[in-house]
């Protein structure tokens, strides 16, 4: 049997210090990062709650993301990463029921839009978007979206400058069967095909 020493964190075999590795220092810039993961196509997704707490009638939030993933099919999970202290990570805090919307390649406007730093209010961006309200969520699901999924917060995991939520899926729905999902590709929205 061959038994091998596994070289220690310093970089030395026989487990002596040694003048600090280069890689132990190494990290991508975010430039670098942003470049790199670009190349990674992603599906696009409006993430979506319904905060009752927010106004007399309560608010609704939404924002569009392309980190949204399956994590697990029994139980159903699925994970979305949100921007620590945006609007969205805020109300979600407070609601624990949130929705996603898997955009299909003629909704690139409404994603184009919900992505947008600095706007006022999404009260607006939902007014021009037809939609309509989740059965357990109360978090509007967009019509015409290629399919629809409606969660609970299980765990939500600080990473980064984000914040990763995992959650239960309590309803899944196909929307329209049709169509192609909008798609985004280094930097831009795109369709297959």
């Amino acid at each position: 049997m061959y038994n091998a020493a596994l070289p220690s964190p310093t970089g030395s075999s026989n487990g002596s210090a040694t003048a600090a590795s280069p890689l132990a220092a190494a990290q991508a810039t975010p430039e670098e990062f942003r470049a790199a993961l670009g190349q990674l196509a992603s599906g696009v997704v409006l993430l979506a709650a319904h905060d009752p707490e927010d106004g007399p009638r309560g608010e609704d939030v939404g924002m569009t993301a392309t980190a949204f993933l399956s994590v697990s099919l029994e139980p159903p999970l699925v994970m979305v990463s949100v921007r620590e202290d945006s609007r969205m990570e805020e109300a979600l805090t407070r609601v624990d029921h949130w929705a996603v919307s898997i955009l299909s390649s003629d909704q690139r406007t409404a994603a184009a839009r919900f992505a947008m730093k600095g706007r006022v209010s999404d009260r607006l961006l939902f007014a021009d978007l037809p939609h309509h309200r989740g059965e357990i969520s109360g978090a509007p699901l967009v019509d015409g979206a290629l399919a629809t999924v409606e969660c609970r917060t299980e765990q939500r995991i600080p990473a980064g400058d984000h914040v990763l939520l995992i959650g239960r899926v309590l309803s899944a729905r196909i929307g329209k069967q049709d169509g192609a999902p909008l798609v985004y590709f280094r930097g831009q929205y795109r369709q297959l095909g």
